[in-house]
């Protein structure tokens, strides 16, 4: 593996009517030499869609089965790290916030938690076939981003519970959330609606939702001061100390922060720092459920 790569990212504001669905949708631009591939470990996210024209990825989330010579991948929402490797593409990627994945995919994200597979093999995602032929023989990123937005529209519904969804996610976001109870006073809900919510529409139960939460914060601010400084400086008010940090950090990316800190990420750095120039967010799972990527 080689650790030097070239990429480049643009993102793309969604249509009005899925405002409140993608995390982003953006094309990404990777170049490394030839027959060279780069390795990176993605951190829990939300679910997404990403397709491929080029080298193909190979991924596995922590122990799960590796998927392979993809050119269509989904993922949903995780918990867990994911260990992948990438050579030379061009990929366009469509992260789904919890009411996309409900208006979308339209069924109970908690079934498809730290969940990867072949989007055109797998039974559940044949509607989304269309997105694996957005590709333009010449490069043209306005007409592969409308042939996106054409293929999601074509599969859009209403969700009944799009108004809870919302109000769940906004409260989810709030730094300083330290308990359940907490939680659902702050979306409106008992405690025993939340957890039924949380987990049909984002795939876990409030207290793990919680809890990555805050390790998401925690790891974001870090990289985004270089990965080389104290991780003292970064962690959470929420954590208790150093070292329960580490026992998350290891429950959420399968090892401790120094050696997680001591890897080279060669794609996920150069891509937080863009998303959080021009999205406002370095990481999906810390977004607003009404902020917008701005286009670049």
């Amino acid at each position: 593996m080689v650790h030097d790569c070239r990429i480049d990212v643009r993102f793309f504001p969604p249509p009005p009517e899925f405002a409140d669905c993608f995390t982003s949708i953006y094309r990404v631009e990777l170049s490394v030499d030839e027959g060279a591939r780069v390795e990176d470990w993605l951190q829990p996210e939300w679910g997404n869609l990403r397709m491929f024209a080029g080298d193909l990825p190979i991924a596995q989330i922590a122990d799960r089965p590796q998927v392979a010579d993809a050119r269509f991948t989904v993922t949903g929402p995780s918990s867990l790290s994911n260990r992948f490797s990438l050579g030379s593409t061009r990929m366009w990627g469509i992260g789904l916030l919890p009411l996309g994945w409900a208006r979308l995919v339209r069924r109970p994200a908690i079934a498809y938690a730290n969940f990867m597979a072949d989007a055109e093999r797998h039974p559940d995602f044949t509607r989304f076939a269309p997105l694996a032929d957005v590709f333009s023989d010449e490069r043209d990123d306005e007409a592969e981003f409308a042939r996106v937005v054409a293929a999601l529209r074509a599969i859009d519904g209403p969700v009944r519970e799009a108004d809870r969804i919302r109000a769940v996610h906004a409260a989810m976001v709030e730094p300083g959330l330290g308990s359940v109870a907490d939680f659902a006073a702050r979306a409106g809900l008992s405690t025993r609606a939340l957890e039924r919510v949380c987990r049909r529409h984002f795939g876990f139960p409030p207290k793990l939702l919680l809890r990555r939460q805050r390790f998401m914060r925690s790891l974001a601010a870090f990289m985004l001061a270089g990965g080389d400084g104290k991780w003292s400086a970064a962690i959470d008010d929420l954590y208790t100390d150093q070292a329960h940090f580490n026992r998350e950090c290891h429950d959420f990316m399968g090892m401790g922060p120094r050696e997680y800190a001591a890897l080279p990420h060669p794609i996920l750095m150069s891509f937080m720092a863009e998303r959080a120039r021009a999205h406002g967010s370095p990481a999906q799972v810390l977004d607003r459920p009404a902020e917008r990527p701005r286009a670049t």
